[in-house]
């Protein structure tokens, strides 16, 4: 009877792991926010995030390359028609941040902005 105790045991945290690890995982992923950029503007062009909560930005480029500069949250990614570009924000800080498209893409270029709100909870 012991060795089916143990065993049976030694099943049940195999199960707990495997499920922990799982649930873990699951967190890790966080949320996924699409973003397309096209001339002249990223589609959305504002979100907004949790402080300390990882989110992935899914980039996209429906035309010509382009790319998505946020300097306060260290994010600079090219963005390529036709190939997702995953970048993972983890802001530590609440505020309004400002990014923009960082490679000439044409005469509205400069209005090609980007805007991301982190609130604290």
């Amino acid at each position: 009877m012991k060795r089916f105790v143990s065993y049976a045991s030694a099943i049940l945290l195999f199960v707990l792991l495997v499920a922990g690890g799982n649930a873990a995982s699951a967190q890790d992923a966080g949320q996924k926010i699409e973003i397309h950029a096209k001339r002249f503007n990223f589609e959305p062009a504002e979100i907004t995030i949790k402080k300390g909560e990882t989110v992935t930005l899914e980039l996209t480029s429906e035309d010509v390359p382009h790319s998505l500069v946020i300097k306060d949250l260290n994010v600079n990614a090219p963005i390529t028609k036709g190939h997702v570009t995953d970048v993972k924000v983890t802001p530590t800080n609440a505020g309004t941040f400002a990014g923009r498209c960082g490679r000439f893409c044409g005469s509205g270029h400069g209005s090609m902005k980007f805007v991301v709100h982190v609130t604290d909870n």
